[in-house]
């Protein structure tokens, strides 16, 4: 779901006044974490490749091309702890137990 920056990228690792936090593969997820991130009042800044912009507000969605997250860099170590995926392990013991 979460993209890494490549090794080697010629992209910049700032952009905007912000940090690079992540790459994300749509505008779904990339509208979850600028959700998620501005409930802990951290501003995000889409960069939009090609043209997932012009997608995006011509058909409401972009799968296509990648969207970078840019963040302030105060913000960035919090930032990575609030987007990090955590694994839902009790749900998993809850249905077993309920199959039982």
């Amino acid at each position: 779901m979460f993209g890494k920056k490549k090794e080697g990228s010629k992209k910049e690792d700032s952009w905007r006044g912000g940090v690079w936090l992540t790459t994300v593969s749509s505008s779904f997820e990339a509208d979850l974490l600028e959700s998620k991130l501005k409930a802990w009042d951290i501003p995000v800044v889409k960069r939009y490749e090609g043209a997932s912009n012009y997608l995006e507000i011509a058909l409401g969605y972009n799968g296509v091309y990648p969207i970078e997250l840019y963040v302030p860099a105060a913000a960035l170590k919090q930032a990575k702890e609030i987007i990090k995926p955590v694994p839902i392990e009790d749900d998993f013991i809850e249905a077993e137990e309920e199959e039982e």
